[in-house]
């Protein structure tokens, strides 16, 4: 059974979509994936299932979906796609709490960064799935617009670094 992340979209982010990990965790399990865990408050699952990704992905969002009220959205990588992304972070030298990437189930298109306005430096690339987005000022004071964020979730570089540990810590057993 491989072994996988799932990043959840709008989990426990500015009072929507309360779900304590306890119950996400209990949920996974009762869809039968195997080796579950959390990581911190903000939707991340790890586990183990021998299925399709595509199918995984959307059994789950569906489950999430009836227990929040609205499919939350989720996306789902293995730890050779994590390493990846940590790989192509065209910001490696820029403080890794400062680089979010947003993960999405498509690559985000040729017009990912119509719209942007970047008003404190922040800058921005597409990569596959990802978006890469460096917030000089750190993200939670930014005024950055990206429209194509909205469809995705973010994590930071350390957040990545450590589910890829994490699930990869389960991979091989």
């Amino acid at each position: 059974m491989a072994a996988y992340v799932a990043l959840i979209r709008a989990v426990n982010v500015g009072g929507t979509g309360k779900l304590p990990m306890a119950e996400l965790k209990a949920l996974a399990e009762g869809l039968g994936f195997a080796e579950v865990s959390t990581y911190i408050q903000s939707g991340n699952l790890i586990f183990r299932d021998g299925g399709d990704p595509a199918a995984i992905a959307a059994r789950l969002d569906q489950a999430l979906g009836d227990r929040l009220g609205k499919a939350p959205g989720v996306f789902l990588r293995t730890p050779a796609e994590l390493n990846a992304v940590l790989d192509n972070n065209p910001f490696a030298a820029m403080a890794p709490e400062r680089v979010l990437v947003s993960f999405f189930g498509e690559p985000p298109g040729d017009d990912a960064l119509h719209g942007f306005v970047a008003p404190d430096g922040e800058e921005a690339v597409v990569r596959g799935r990802e978006i890469y987005v460096h917030y000089p000022i750190g993200s939670g004071r930014s005024k950055i617009r990206l429209p194509a964020l909205k469809a995705g979730t973010s994590r930071n570089i350390n957040t990545v670094a450590r589910l890829a540990e994490l699930a990869g810590g389960i991979e091989g057993a």
